[in-house]
């Protein structure tokens, strides 16, 4: 459990932009951390092993003998990405998740955390997401992620392995600013004086949660040694506009904004509970404003 120390924990995606505020955490609470990615862990103090999770030589020197925990964060996690090349993200999100439980049930690990996405239950207009809530995915990506959830309760009710689905809504935090998500996108424009577009009128409501509160959740879910799926976010859903508004007042950009169509698949809503989580102790700590907050200094600070 998180709270002994020391464990031994696999991170994959461990050089990525969750994967290194977890990285971080999990060292500093005394846990021996080795970190699988393409790219080398940007910690020191971690073991890093380089390469493809598809390939089979990689998984298997990053699954450690008496490895306590994995926390599975590598992933396709692009929709368009997962369109262009439906067959790819099988392969890292569902093919490398069969190989790590795999090695898993083989090594004795006790315990496997999944990152997952609350599109893997599709549109459901402006009713409430819970754990409850079917599975209805609409692309590759959200698919890939249904099929590895359901690998993971497979391998923990026949093995014994604590295994959690953590479903998570829309990250972001320090560390963000190489991505296209729409916080980047927003603070780019803000940093250069230019304007951000809205799909839509900007109503559609979504759940930004920060990267810490992430990385807390998924230290209570071990702790608890939580199974099945768990809904990780805010749990307080703001519409788009609202987001741009909030961007204004911490960076002090004019942001204008064009209302531009709608994306094919674009949802109107997303809207999660998180009771289960807060019932572990799970409590984010960010509004979006003291959020934002943290983002804002690495972009304002780069040179334009």
């Amino acid at each position: 459990m998180a709270d002994r120390s020391p464990s031994r924990v696999l991170v994959t995606g461990g050089a990525g932009f969750i994967g290194r505020r977890l990285v971080r955490a999990l060292l500093d609470q005394g846990h021996d951390v080795t970190c699988a990615d393409r790219h080398a862990c940007t910690d020191q103090r971690a073991s890093s092993v380089v390469g493809d999770l598809r390939d089979p030589a990689i998984i298997s020197e990053a699954v450690r003998a008496r490895t306590d925990l994995i926390v599975h964060l590598a992933a396709v996690t692009s929709v368009p990405r997962s369109m262009q090349d439906p067959v790819g993200t099988y392969k890292l999100n569902v093919d490398a998740t069969a190989a790590l439980l795999e090695l898993a049930r083989q090594r004795d690990v006790a315990a496997f955390l999944l990152a997952s996405t609350n599109a893997v239950v599709g549109d459901v207009g402006r009713m409430t997401i819970s754990e409850q809530t079917p599975y209805r995915p609409l692309t590759p990506y959200a698919a890939s992620k249904a099929a590895a959830e359901m690998l993971l309760a497979g391998y923990a009710a026949s093995y014994g392995i604590k295994g959690a689905a953590l479903r998570f809504s829309n990250v972001y935090g320090p560390g963000i600013e190489t991505k296209d998500t729409f916080v980047p996108r927003l603070m780019r424009a803000a940093r250069d004086g230019k304007g951000v577009q809205i799909y839509g009128d900007g109503t559609q409501l979504r759940d930004l949660v920060h990267v810490d509160d992430i990385v807390g959740g998924i230290l209570e879910a071990w702790k608890t040694g939580h199974n099945g799926p768990l809904i990780l976010g805010s749990g307080e859903s703001v519409a788009v506009n609202d987001i741009v508004e909030a961007a204004r007042s911490v960076t002090g950009a004019e942001l204008p904004a064009e209302h531009v169509p709608t994306k094919p698949g674009d949802i109107p809503a997303v809207i999660i509970d998180i009771s289960a989580a807060r019932a572990l102790g799970y409590a984010p700590r960010f509004d979006l404003k003291a959020g934002i907050a943290t983002v804002w200094p690495e972009f304002s600070e780069t040179t334009r």
